[in-house]
């Protein structure tokens, strides 16, 4: 019979391994965030099937592999915004929305703002112009004199 540090040992190590599959599907998540979400590829990778690698990873990162993926695209999407170089729409082309239409709506379930009153926010705050300026063709206002 075995000791019972060994049974507690092997649960422990295929934990860690679980985790260590969790952490891979993240990353990938986490790089190709502008491709579409293929759970039955990625559960492939980590010899799983979907529904298990969807549930194992929503009680390690307390959201589902798909809000994962929309928080990251959100996420990019507000430093593009903040760069204040591309349009709106090209934005959310860039991190993965195939439709201007459901990049505001999900931006906006997850920031609580349009995209574009986002960037118009972020402008306010930093004094940088709210609209892409390309080859100086922005207007920008003249300063009051008092």
């Amino acid at each position: 019979m075995c000791h019972p540090a060994w049974g507690r040992a092997l649960a422990q190590d295929e934990r860690l391994k679980d985790l260590v599959r969790l952490r891979r599907v993240r990353d990938r998540i986490d790089r190709a965030y502008a491709q579409p979400l293929n759970m039955e590829a990625l559960a492939r990778r980590v010899k799983w099937p979907a529904g298990h690698l969807s549930r194992q990873f929503r009680l390690a990162y307390g959201q589902s592999p798909y809000a994962f993926l929309m928080t990251r695209r959100v996420e990019r999407a507000k430093a593009l915004l903040r760069g204040g170089d591309l349009t709106v729409a090209e934005v959310g082309f860039l991190v993965g929305y195939s439709s201007q239409g459901v990049f505001r709506t999900r931006f906006t379930e997850l920031v609580g703002m349009t995209p574009g009153a986002y960037r118009f926010g972020v402008a306010a705050a930093t004094g940088t112009p709210p609209i892409p300026v390309r080859n100086g063709e922005a207007f920008l206002a003249e300063p009051e004199l008092a």
